[in-house]
């Protein structure tokens, strides 16, 4: 482009010369002066010298005495044939021709507006072709329900080289399912569900409910302790920690059951609600966490039901059909800082206060009594590749709990520090919690992970997975998708605290080599505060990079310390709220629709259904649009600048006159219908197909590194288009200097001619519109040069004869 916009310069400044030539003749110097001057004779009647002069659109360059100058003081009037201006070559006047007189005339400047439209079509072509692009990417049935949400940025999908990735909804599917249940000294799985079903059976077939006033409990399983929530502890029975276990899981969670409304015969559903609400088969589970679902209809399986559900209160139904109604008092809500969430309820039965939590294990290791088998337990479920909650409770007072709403109460009607005062006052209740137990759900891969992962391995994208998970449930996913190879070794970053043991570790890490990095996010974080251009450094050389605990934060951070540190093309991918300030972070985000909603679906630029998407969407689209744009915008460069090289030849050759070699018509019709549709079929132009590109990921490795499109491939289409300008122009002159009043009309069907069978040399692989594109730009130059011949200049000669002297 900027060699274009000096040729716009060169033409400026040659135009305004010519007009300053004109400007300059001293208006008071008579004709007779002039004409003693260049020794012509004078006096009435007097002939000139015989000359030749060149009368053009602009002006005219006169041979006087066998030298060629511009005639600055007399510009002779151009001749028009038919509405066109004919050109007279310097050595010879047309036969039939008069000789024309120098006579004054303002030189026709060149409109720079029809060089702009030649050179603006660069950007316009380049935008339709990436439009055309998020058409062909939406309408791929390989990847269905893919959605182009902008239409800038598809070819940067031809030259990732770091794919960032979330795992829960992105890698599995979000379908959680429950698998492990451990009380501390035994465990239960999926085939031992039976036994936990039987105990919950069991101990609510002995209950007996008695009014709240009585102050007792239910007998058996389910003793009272409103009155005593500091007895002394007694070893429970296994029935009684499955049903206290149970119970927590069916309590403490922000799940709420629907029903759907069947209509009665004559229409009126409201006669059948009361029968309908605790009806199992119409009943769904609405919740923002899919963990949440999980462990409520595993509490259903095993015998308790909830059934019920508004702002200030709960039913469950236990096995015998009966119903047991809570009154929530208090809900602390899941937090991605505090990592848990806790209720208080009363049991309406008993008058029984409990404040029940669950959370991850790193927050709750604090909270819970002193234990010797949380740690090991969540460590075993994690390699298994589960995600753990720690489930607990405490057994509250009524003075306990009332001194504990006024304090609450106080606490968030403060004005200043709201936020920490409310934190402070929960934190004096999560202290000192019974460990009831741990559960374990399993989210599943999605279909054809481990296929796609290996083929973007294989194309040479590396792999970073951002999630907030267990190092040990990240490291097991990571191991059973296949994002860490077999024959890779990982190395799991020590937790740091402080600078002098981030500065051991990162020693201890530079001396890995071809290894996968597994790190935590507050390691993370200490490493970014005091070594961040190293460990960038470092981690940018290994294969794949897994960080866990991370926040939403911590995920954008990471993608702009790629950004700052590599300068390469990043992509980040997710499915939920908690992906969006990566998504935007990166130069290209992918969305996708899961459980947890449209969030980072419509935050990204593009959107797809499922994670296996991404390899075609990379490999054969991204490819695509990378070549294509490539060859589409040096095509243009290539058309504007032969054209430009043309008109360059052309003033030289006359001193630099401000005469333009073709009009404006000719100028738009170039850069539309005569070029326009065969340069733009390019976009339909694949060096591969489809499948080979998807067998040989290896060839997306070589977009990387830029070579399709550089300084390298400019300058040499910048050579191209001043060797074919300057050959067309010369050749015209050399080749036809007999018909040198057709100059116009030659050069300009050689100029098209060209154009087409380059666009023809470049194809790879021809389609039909491209053969259409070929004959209908050819048919329409046809066309034009029979019915518009005056714009060419070839004035009196009939159309058919100047075909027959070109062809000859």
């Amino acid at each position: 482009m900027s060699c274009i916009t000096s040729f716009v310069s060169v033409f400026g400044r040659n135009r305004d010369r010519g007009g300053d030539l004109h400007r300059q003749r001293d208006p008071k110097r008579s004709e007779h002066v002039l004409r003693q001057e260049q020794g012509w004779p004078s006096g009435p009647g007097a002939e000139p010298p015989h000359q030749s002069s060149v009368p053009g659109p602009g002006g005219s360059v006169c041979r006087h005495g066998g030298a060629a100058r511009l005639c600055g003081s007399l510009v002779p009037q151009p001749v028009q044939i038919r509405g066109a201006f004919l050109l007279h070559h310097p050595h010879q006047v047309p036969k039939n021709e008069p000789d024309v007189w120098c006579q004054t005339s303002e030189p026709k400047n060149l409109d720079p507006d029809c060089l702009l439209s030649v050179f603006s079509s660069l950007r316009v072509n380049l935008d339709m072709g990436k439009s055309a692009y998020g058409w062909m990417i939406m309408k791929d049935e390989n990847i269905p329900g893919t959605v182009v949400r902008t239409s800038t940025i598809p070819e940067e999908l031809g030259r990732l080289v770091y794919l960032l990735t979330d795992k829960t909804g992105t890698l599995t599917q979000n379908e959680m399912i429950f698998k492990r249940l451990h009380l501390g000294t035994v465990s239960y799985g999926t085939d031992t569900m039976d036994e936990i079903q039987s105990h919950i059976i069991q101990s609510y077939a002995q209950v007996v409910p008695q009014p709240s006033g009585g102050g007792g409990g239910p007998s058996g399983a389910t003793p009272s302790r409103k009155t005593q929530p500091s007895a002394p502890k007694v070893r429970k029975s296994v029935s009684s920690r499955i049903h206290e276990a149970v119970k927590a899981i069916a309590l403490c969670h922000n799940v709420t059951p629907v029903y759907e409304s069947h209509p009665s015969v004559n229409g009126e559903p409201e006669s059948a609600e009361a029968d309908q609400d605790f009806s199992d088969d119409n009943r769904t589970y609405q919740a923002s966490s899919p963990d949440e679902v999980a462990l409520v209809r595993w509490t259903e399986s095993v015998g308790l039901t909830l059934v019920n559900r508004d702002l200030t209160s709960l039913q469950l139904k236990t096995p015998a059909a009966q119903i047991l109604s809570f009154h929530i008092l208090q809900i602390f809500p899941f937090t991605s800082e505090s990592k848990r969430m806790g209720i208080i309820v009363r049991e309406e039965s008993t008058g029984e206060i409990t404040f029940y939590m669950k959370g991850a294990d790193v927050a709750m290791a604090s909270i819970v009594q002193y234990n010797d088998w949380l740690e090991e337990e969540c460590g075993n479920m994690a390699r298994e590749g589960l995600r753990t909650l720690v489930v607990s409770k405490k057994c509250l007072s009524e003075e306990q709990y009332q001194d504990f709403e006024n304090r609450y109460n106080q606490a968030k009607l403060s004005i200043h520090d709201r936020a920490l005062k409310v934190a402070a006052v929960v934190e004096s209740l999560e202290r000192e919690m019974e460990l009831l137990c741990l559960t374990g759900v399993e989210d599943q891969l999605q279909a054809d992970v481990r296929p796609t992962l290996e083929l973007l391995r294989n194309a040479g994208i590396k792999i970073w997975m951002l999630t907030g998970d267990k190092l040990e449930t990240a490291t097991c996913i990571a191991k059973s998708s296949h994002l860490v190879s077999r024959s890779q070794d990982i190395h799991i970053f020590r937790p740091v605290s402080n600078r002098g043991e981030a500065h051991l570790e990162l020693n201890a890490f530079r001396r890995k080599h071809d290894c996968a990095l597994v790190i935590s996010g507050d390691s993370l974080e200490v490493c970014l505060r005091y070594y961040e251009h190293e460990f960038v450094e470092l981690a940018c050389q290994c294969p794949a990079v897994v960080c866990c605990r991370c926040s939403p934060t911590q995920k954008a951070q990471i993608v702009r310390l790629l950004q700052q540190h590599t300068a390469n093309r990043t992509c980040a991918i997710g499915d939920g709220g908690n992906d969006v300030s990566m998504i935007q972070a990166a130069d290209c985000g992918i969305g996708i629709e899961g459980k947890e909603g449209k969030q980072a679906s419509l935050a990204a630029d593009f959107s797809i259904t499922q994670f296996k998407h991404i390899g075609r969407l990379l490999m054969v689209h991204g490819r695509n649009s990378y070549k294509r744009s490539a060859a589409l915008g040096q095509f243009v460069m290539h058309r504007g600048m032969i054209i430009s090289t043309m008109q360059a030849v052309f003033s030289s050759i006359f001193y630099f006159a401000s005469v333009p070699l073709y009009q404006g018509f000719l100028m738009v019709g170039y850069a539309t219908i005569y070029t326009m549709f065969p340069v733009f079929s390019l976009v339909l132009d694949q060096d591969v197909k489809p499948e080979m590109a998807l067998l040989y990921p290896e060839l997306y490795k070589d977009l990387t590194k830029g070579r399709s499109l550089s300084f390298k491939t400019f300058l040499i289409w910048v050579l191209i288009s001043v060797y074919q300008g300057g050959i067309l122009m010369y050749g015209g002159l050399v080749l036809f200097e007999s018909e040198f009043v057709h100059v116009v009309a030659i050069s300009f069907t050689a100029l098209v001619l060209t154009e087409l069978l380059m666009v023809a040399l470049t194809i790879r692989t021809w389609h039909l519109f491209m053969v259409l594109a070929e004959f209908f730009s050819l048919g329409c130059y046809l066309a034009s040069l029979a019915f518009l011949n005056e714009y060419f200049g070839i004035g009196r000669v009939s159309f058919g004869a100047f075909l027959g002297r070109f062809a000859a």
